[in-house]
C-alpha cells in the first residue's frame, strides 16, 4: 500500500466523446479526481471495501488551481458471482475488496480461450455491456471473463487492444465461443450479444419484428445523442482546465432536451423504451441508456424535471443483475452515480454537497448569460 497520496477517479467516460483533445490531460486539479490520503497499516479505502485505484500519471501539459474534492466512504457492494477476473474465478465467498482494480495485473492481451471475454472499465458505456452479461448469466447461465482496461493509464491505446478495437476505446468483447470474434462499440456489442446469446428474446426482439426496429432506433438515438452530449456536459463541468460557461450551458442544455424526448417516450404508463403493448418490455434499448441516466446528476441533470425518466431509472436500478453489472470491473459502484451522490449528501458529506451546489450555480449562471430556454424536442 503506498504511503503517499492516491487518486480515485470520480467518473471518467470511455473517452469516445468526453475529451475533445487526442490525449487525456490528467493533473492534480482535475475535479473529477478525489484526493485521498492513505497510510501503510490502515487504508481509508480498505476499511470501507472500496477498490484501491492506482495513482494515474500526472501530466504537466495542463494546470488548474482549483483544489480537488475529497471523497466520503462508499458502501461495500459484492462482486458479481462467478465472474472470472484475470484468470481467477470469484465465488460467492469472495469479498469485494479482495481484487481491487489497482491490484489487478496490467492487461497485456487476452487471458482465456473459452467463453466471452469482456475488456472494460467502470463507465456508462462499459456498464451497458456488463449489465447485459449479468442479465444473460442470470437467465441462461452465460459465463464471461472480465479484464479491467484502465483508461487512466491509456491501456486501451496499447497495440494488443487496438488490434481488437481499432478506435482504442472501451468496451470490447472477444467471443471465444465463435473463434475469437471481436466486437467493439457498445451498440454493436449489445446487438451481437442479444443475437447470439438471447435465443428466447428475453432482452431483445426477433430481427424481423417492428419491435426490433423500434429498439434499434432508440439505441441509435442514445449512441449518437445522449452519450456524446452528456459526455461533453461532464467534460465542461468537471474536466475542462478552465470554466467555460458557453460550453457548459450548451451541452447540459442539449442533454436536457434529449431527456425531455425520453420523458415523452415514457409517458402514458410506458415502463420501457421499446417492446409491445402500452408498457413495453425491458430490453437492450433500456440498457443502452441506463448507464448515462445513472450518472445524470453528475452531468448537471435534475431527474426531478423528468418524472417518467426518474421512475424508469428506479425501476431498472432495482434489478439484481443491474446492481451486479454496475460493480464491474472494480467491485464497487460509480462514486458519482445518482444514488451514491444522494447518499453522501444525505449522510452529511459537505464536500459532495458543496460540489453539487457549485455545479448548479455555474450552470444556472451560464444559462442566464446566454439566454438558454429549455425546449424539447
Amino acid at each position: 500500500m503506498p504511503s503517499s497520496a492516491q487518486y480515485l477517479p470520480f467518473y471518467l467516460a470511455s473517452r469516445r466523446t468526453v475529451f475533445p483533445t487526442t490525449e487525456l490531460c490528467i493533473s492534480n486539479s482535475i475535479r473529477h479526481l478525489a484526493y485521498l490520503r492513505t497510510s501503510r497499516r490502515n487504508s481509508y479505502l480498505g476499511r470501507h471495501g472500496i477498490s484501491n485505484w492506482a495513482a494515474p500519471p500526472i501530466s504537466n501539459q495542463c494546470s488548474h488551481t482549483r483544489p480537488p474534492l475529497k471523497v466520503a466512504p462508499s458502501r461495500s457492494v459484492p462482486l458479481p458471482l462467478s465472474i472470472r477476473i484475470h484468470s481467477r474465478t470469484l465465488s460467492s465467498s469472495t469479498k469485494p475488496n479482495q481484487t481491487p482494480s489497482s491490484e489487478m495485473a496490467e492487461p497485456t492481451g487476452l487471458i482465456t480461450t473459452s467463453g466471452i471475454e469482456l475488456l472494460t472499465w467502470g463507465t456508462p458505456n462499459g456498464h451497458k455491456i456488463s449489465i447485459l452479461l449479468e442479465e444473460l448469466k442470470e437467465a441462461y447461465g452465460t459465463e464471461y471473463t472480465v479484464q479491467a482496461v484502465d483508461i487512466m493509464k491509456n491501456t486501451q491505446k496499447q497495440p494488443w487492444y487496438t488490434a481488437l478495437s481499432p478506435n482504442g476505446r472501451i468496451p470490447t468483447i472477444v467471443d471465444h465461443n465463435r473463434g475469437g470474434f471481436a466486437v467493439f462499440e457498445g451498440l454493436a456489442i449489445l446487438s451481437y450479444l442479444a443475437r447470439h446469446y438471447d435465443p428466447e428474446h428475453k432482452f431483445s426482439f426477433p430481427v424481423d419484428s417492428d419491435d426490433y426496429s423500434v429498439a434499434e432506433q432508440w439505441m441509435a438515438w442514445q449512441h449518437g445523442g445522449v452519450g456524446p452530449m452528456q459526455g461533453q456536459a461532464n467534460h465542461f463541468l468537471h474536466a475542462a482546465p478552465e470554466k467555460i460557461p458557453y460550453g457548459a450551458q450548451r451541452y447540459v442544455g442539449e442533454t436536457e432536451r434529449l431527456y425531455g424526448v425520453l420523458d415523452a417516450r415514457l409517458a402514458g404508463g410506458r415502463e420501457y423504451v421499446a417492446g409491445p403493448g402500452p408498457k413495453g418490455k425491458y430490453s437492450i434499448a433500456d440498457m443502452s441508456l441506463f448507464g448515462w441516466v445513472n450518472v445524470s446528476t453528475w452531468g448537471g441533470i435534475d431527474l426531478a424535471n423528468f418524472p417518467n425518466v426518474k421512475a424508469w431509472h428506479e425501476r431498472i436500478l432495482a434489478r439484481p443483475a443491474v446492481q451486479r453489472g454496475l460493480t464491474v470491473p472494480g467491485g464497487a459502484p460509480s462514486r458519482v452515480s445518482n444514488s451514491e451522490l444522494q447518499r453522501r449528501v444525505t449522510e452529511g458529506d459537505e464536500d459532495a454537497k458543496k460540489q453539487l451546489e457549485e455545479d448548479r450555480k455555474f450552470i444556472d449562471a451560464a444559462k442566464e448569460k446566454y439566454g438558454y430556454k429549455y425546449s424539447s424536442p
